[in-house]
């Protein structure tokens, strides 16, 4: 149980959860023609090479998340594991107050400094190791 004191935690909330595709067209064909889910236009983010498409709308959605280089780490990803659950993103008020906290708590991250992320947001990621084996995407938008 984290301490009342981390506003971050007590404000934070499910954001979306990212899926790696190989491909765009064909996850969004499921997700919109099967499920009929609404889609928004597709972005790319070159700081983390990859394209990505959020779909669903209001609180929580899909996020279908496309490499855009072989180098990209989401390509990796798909090298190692196959397409699928990518991560969870939790949105925080506060991103930079965020990861101060938990670096000050040892918690393992992938990133020391928040970065840019699609629609003009800040995201920064939990190592898997540190929470059950699950990247958390921490999120602040703006």
């Amino acid at each position: 149980m984290l301490p009342d004191s981390l506003s971050w935690t007590s404000r934070g909330q499910l954001d979306h959860v990212g899926i790696a595709t190989a491909s765009l067209s064909e996850s969004l064909a499921f997700l919109r023609d099967v499920l009929g889910l609404d889609a928004e236009a597709a972005e790319d983010v070159p700081e983390q090479q990859v394209r990505v498409q959020f779909v669903g709308r209001g609180h929580a959605r899909l996020e279908l998340i496309e490499p855009t280089s072989e180098a990209s780490p989401v390509a990796m990803f798909l090298r190692t594991r196959g397409p699928g659950l990518h991560h969870v993103a939790v949105r925080v008020a506060d991103l930079d107050a965020t990861l101060v906290d938990l670096r000050a708590r040892g918690v393992r991250l992938v990133d020391e400094q928040a970065r840019p992320g699609a629609h003009g947001s800040r995201v920064a990621f939990i190592h898997p190791s540190a929470a059950q084996g699950v990247l958390v995407e921490l999120i602040e938008r703006r």
